[in-house]
C-alpha cells in the first residue's frame, strides 16, 4: 500500500503541475499535510516549486514508476478489479466520442469548433453525460472497492455534472476547472498508473 508521502507525489504526477490543494482534490488526502509532503519532496530535489504549483522532477517521475509494481502489488493481482478497468476502457470510449462532439459542430458539412452559441446542441450534450455518468457509476464504484481512495473521482466527477446541468458549461471540459473531462482523464491516468495498464490510442 501507497503510504501518504508517496501519495502525494503520485497524485502530483497525475496532475503534472498543481497546487498542494489540487493534489489534495484528487488524492483524498489532507491539504495541509500535502503540502508538507510536497515541500519536503522539494527540500530533497524531488520536486520543483513556481508559485503555488508543484511539478515532480524526472528523476522522481522515474522513481515513482519503479515503485508501483510493489505498491499495487494487490491491485494488480486482483481480478475483479482488472476487470472493472476493462469495463471503464468500453465507457471511456464513449465520453471520448462525447467530448469530441461537444468541442466541435457541424456546420454547411464542416467540423468547427464549437462556439457554444447553440444552447440546445449543449444541452443535449450535457443530458447525455449524465445518462453515461450513470453508465459509469457501477464501474467507478467496483473499482473504489478494489482501492477506497478511488472513490473520490466519482465524487468529483457528480460535482462537476451537476454544476454543468445547472448551466455552467465550462464544467463539462474545461482545462481551467476540475470539469468532467478533466477529471475523467485523470482518473483514467490514475487507474493506469495504479493496474500497470497502457492508454490506448
Amino acid at each position: 500500500m501507497m503510504k501518504d508521502p508517496q501519495l502525494a507525489l503520485h497524485g502530483l504526477a497525475i496532475k503534472k503541475h498543481g497546487s498542494a490543494a489540487e493534489v489534495a482534490a484528487i488524492t483524498g488526502l489532507d491539504a495541509t499535510a500535502t503540502e508538507q509532503h510536497l515541500n519536503a519532496a522539494v527540500d530533497s530535489g524531488r520536486a520543483m516549486k513556481s508559485g503555488d504549483k508543484y511539478m515532480l522532477k524526472p528523476a522522481a517521475q522515474v522513481a515513482l514508476k519503479m515503485g508501483y509494481g510493489r505498491d499495487f502489488a494487490g491491485q494488480r493481482s486482483d481480478e475483479a478489479l482488472q476487470k472493472a478497468y476493462d469495463d471503464f476502457e468500453r465507457v471511456n470510449e464513449q465520453l471520448k466520442s462525447l467530448i469530441t462532439e461537444w468541442q466541435t459542430i457541424e456546420v454547411g458539412g464542416k467540423s468547427m469548433p464549437n462556439d457554444h452559441s447553440d444552447a440546445e446542441h449543449d444541452q443535449k450534450i450535457i443530458d447525455r453525460l449524465g445518462d453515461l455518468h450513470e453508465r459509469a457509476e457501477p464501474i467507478l464504484d467496483r473499482l473504489a472497492a478494489g482501492l477506497p481512495r478511488l472513490g473520490v473521482w466519482k465524487d468529483l466527477l457528480l460535482a462537476a455534472l451537476e454544476k454543468a446541468e445547472d448551466g455552467d458549461i465550462a464544467w463539462v471540459s474545461d482545462a481551467t476547472c476540475i470539469s468532467y473531462h478533466t477529471a475523467w482523464f485523470e482518473m483514467h491516468e490514475d487507474l493506469i498508473r495504479v493496474l500497470g495498464r497502457e492508454r490506448l490510442e
